[in-house]
């Protein structure tokens, strides 16, 4: 074996050194937790989905919440409701995307496959499928709006994400 072949990772080794080196270049010391372009983003897990990027933002901008499928649940909705009221959150923007897994199968295909990959039972976890996007999209757009904490001068839009070429398209 060649003295240049690094050890398999074991751990968190290499997520620690990268940090290491984010950390002797940081230049976000002192920021105030504030959204400073007044947006928040709830979109999906996914991690071809870029949020501040694909928005022209930068650290600092934008509260980002990410769920399984870009869906508003219990959880983004607080995160949404505190951007609003304590973090300068003045636009909302929902952003699920094409190619989504969430998306692409029933709830028994997709229990069925974590069950496989799991090696147990998973019938008493709520996966939460989208049968539908664009009328999930179009719920939630509307759950944010009618939400009693979220008041009407904030502006709520649902966009979908395409994974292939980095288009947003407004739907809501």
């Amino acid at each position: 074996m060649s003295a240049d072949v690094s050890p398999p990772i074991t751990g968190f080794e290499d997520l620690l050194a990268a940090n290491a080196e984010y950390a002797d270049h940081f230049a976000y010391s002192g920021f105030d937790g504030i959204a400073h372009a007044g947006v928040g983003v709830v979109t999906c897990m996914d991690s071809r989905i870029p949020p501040l990027e694909m928005l022209g933002l930068k650290p600092g901008d934008a509260k980002v919440l990410r769920s399984a499928g870009g869906r508003v649940t219990e959880l983004t909705m607080t995160g949404l409701v505190l951007g609003v009221h304590l973090l300068g959150v003045r636009r909302i923007m929902v952003i699920p995307h094409t190619r989504c897994a969430m998306a692409s199968m029933t709830e028994d295909e997709m229990r069925a496959k974590v069950e496989k990959a799991a090696g147990q039972s998973a019938a008493y976890l709520p996966l939460n499928v989208i049968p539908d996007q664009l009328e999930a999209l179009r719920r939630d757009v509307a759950g944010v709006r009618e939400h009693p904490l979220i008041s009407d001068d904030v502006l709520v839009g649902g966009f979908m994400y395409d994974v292939d070429t980095g288009r947003l398209t407004q739907i809501v």
